[in-house]
């Protein structure tokens, strides 16, 4: 499930976003889904943790003072459920659809270093550190 987003250029991220004080993390995900995708989703595993300091990366002359620490869970969306925008979708976020873990090569996902993760699930152990990425 992807995020079609345009903000300085097309591109799309996972759902997910922001933990609120006193949220667990997975409390937070669902919440986040619900607001962006409409639907509940059932948190599973802890697959990866990636970080990212702006100014070691190519948009350090734009935003050169973020830190941000996230992780990636596995989740499930109820066998029915149908691509849609939730109730509060993020600004720019303009379309929810799915892609196969085979055609995300032919994606903009963003960060692109997970794209080859995603790709191999099965053959991984987890959960890992990526450390700082983009």
């Amino acid at each position: 499930m992807l995020i079609k987003r345009d903000q300085d250029g097309p591109y799309a991220v996972l759902p997910g976003g922001g933990q609120r004080w006193g949220e667990t993390l997975p409390d937070a995900l669902m919440r986040e889904c619900q607001e962006e995708i409409g639907t509940l989703v059932k948190v599973r595993k802890l697959l990866f943790i990636r970080e990212y300091r702006s100014n070691q990366h190519e948009f350090a002359a734009v935003s050169p003072d973020i830190h941000q620490v996230e992780f990636y869970f596995k989740c499930k969306v109820s066998k029915d459920y149908e691509p849609s925008q939730g109730i509060h979708p993020d600004n720019g976020q303009e379309e929810v659809r799915w892609v196969a873990l085979d055609k995300l090569d032919s994606v903009p996902l963003y960060p692109r270093t997970i794209c080859s993760i995603l790709v191999d699930l099965k053959h991984s152990f987890y959960p890992f550190y990526l450390g700082d990425c983009n």
